[in-house]
Parts: structure tokens; C-alpha cells; sequence
């Protein structure tokens, strides 16, 4: 799949009229072949659109009717798929927030999408539900070879379980990576030092470097570059400071997104 600068999830749907750049699914334009670029994809924008007075079943059915070639078996299949097995006779009214979920992406897996696209998936879940649905979304990736798109706020859900993430500012793409390469392409990070005193860190440190935090009598955090590690083990070498262990500390997908959005500033 190819996103065009100013694409969004609403223009893949085709609820929204692109402005520029080109989309492409499976190898076929939207534009130009919309039929085809869309005749392999799954989705739940917002919530999931069913009918809450039939069963989960009988919705199945009214969505397999629409199609040509979905047959019994292939329901079965979707259903076992997202764990529904005992309550897919029941009612739709009688069912859980996270049970719902669970149909609409059943009834978006019928015609057996390759690409599955998720608007805010987890809003109203608990983190039971939060949870179930995250495992049920790794498993369609690994068991079905499916890529699934996510358009989504939470951060730190999405940090749980994408391998991609694409940051979206004003309409237009300003990255799209690996969750890994997102997290750490900044150039400063913060590093702990564990050492045998901190008394004197900051003299020995401070007319080199200004972002120096005691944590406690042994260790302290400082933020530089990755080259500037070498520069203050000789520092505190020098200064007969034993140092036991540096450790990078961790950035979260939000700070990474906030710093590379400038705090999500609309220009």
C-alpha cells in the first residue's frame, strides 16, 4: 500500500475527496480502479454497524448475503476467529462494548480482507477489553498474513502492538517508520548513571554539560548526544569516579510524537 503526502484514512475509504498525491491497494489506483483497490479490504470506522435486535449470526448472514461467494463455512470461520463462538446466537443488544468490536471486525473479515483498516478500536473498552482486543489483532496479523492500519490517539495502546507508525500533522505526512526508528531517531537522550557517589557530579559535569538530574546518591540522569557517553566516562575517570552501569532510558511513543510535532502546534 502506497499513502499519497496528504492522505488520510477517510480518503482510503472513499468518504473524502483527496486533495493531492495517489493511493494505491493491492497494486490498483483508487482513482482509476477503485473496484479493484478496495475489493480486499475490511473495516470499522468509529464503531462497528450492526443490528442490535438480531444476533450476532443473523448479522453475519445479512452481510454474507451482499456477496456473491461467501459461503456457511467462511462464517464459521470469522466467528471462531474472534473468539465468538458461544455467544454468536445471542441478541446483539445483550452484547459487551468489546463483544461488538469483536463482530464488526468478524463481519469485516468475510470476504477475507488482506488489508484490515480500524478507526479509534479500543474507545470504550475496558482494559479487559483493551486487552482481548489487542491479542485478537496480533493474531490476525500472524495466523491470516493480514496488514492492519490503525488510525488511533492512544499512544500507548498503539505502543503495545503496531511494528509502524505513520505521524500525520496538518494534513500531511511528517514521518513514516518503524516504532522502533520513530522512538529513537532523536539525536539527545537521556542516560542513568549508576556510580559510587554523586556528590560531585554536577561540579565534575557542569561547565560541559547543563541537563543534569540526582536521581540519589548513586545515580543521575543527563541528556546528550550518544557520542557524548565516551566524553563523560573520561570525565569521571578522571576524577576517580567509578562508574557501574549506564543505562539509555526509554522514550515513549508520545514524547517521541509530541517532539517531533512540536507538541501537535496546527500551524
Amino acid at each position: 500500500m502506497v499513502l499519497g503526502k496528504t492522505t488520510t484514512i477517510k480518503i482510503i475509504l472513499g468518504l473524502q475527496k483527496m486533495t493531492s498525491g495517489t493511493v494505491k491497494i493491492n497494486g490498483f489506483d483508487i482513482k482509476k480502479d477503485f473496484t479493484k483497490a478496495i475489493e480486499k479490504v475490511g473495516s470499522i470506522v468509529e464503531s462497528p454497524d450492526t443490528y442490535t435486535y438480531l444476533s450476532g449470526y443473523q448479522n453475519l448472514k445479512q452481510v454474507a448475503n451482499q456477496y456473491k461467494h461467501i459461503k456457511k463455512d467462511r462464517i464459521n470461520e470469522v466467528v471462531k476467529l474472534v473468539g465468538l463462538e458461544k455467544r454468536i446466537k445471542d441478541k446483539v443488544s445483550k452484547y459487551s462494548l468489546g463483544m461488538k468490536q469483536r463482530l464488526g471486525i468478524a463481519i469485516a473479515l468475510l470476504n477475507n480482507p488482506n488489508l484490515l483498516i480500524l478507526d479509534e478500536p479500543t474507545n470504550g473498552l475496558d482494559p479487559e477489553g483493551i486487552h482481548e482486543f489487542r491479542e485478537l489483532l496480533v493474531k490476525l496479523a500472524r495466523e491470516e498474513n493480514m496488514a492492519i492500519l490503525i488510525s488511533s490517539h492512544n499512544l500507548a495502546e498503539l505502543e503495545n502492538f503496531c511494528t509502524r507508525i505513520c505521524i500525520i500533522q496538518n494534513g500531511e505526512i511528517i514521518e513514516e517508520n518503524a516504532l522502533d526508528m520513530i522512538k529513537n531517531s532523536n539525536i539527545k537522550r537521556s542516560y542513568i548513571f549508576e556510580v559510587e557517589n554523586t556528590d560531585s557530579i554536577i561540579d565534575i559535569l557542569k561547565n560541559n554539560y547543563k541537563d543534569i538530574e540526582i536521581i540519589n546518591k548513586e545515580k543521575f540522569k543527563i541528556t546528550i548526544d550518544r557520542t557524548d557517553v565516551s566524553n563523560i566516562l573520561k570525565l569521571l575517570e578522571n576524577n576517580s569516579i567509578k562508574v557501574y552501569e549506564i543505562k539509555k532510558e526509554d522514550i515513549s511513543l508520545e514524547k517521541a510524537f509530541l517532539e517531533k510535532t512540536r507538541g501537535n502546534i496546527i500551524d
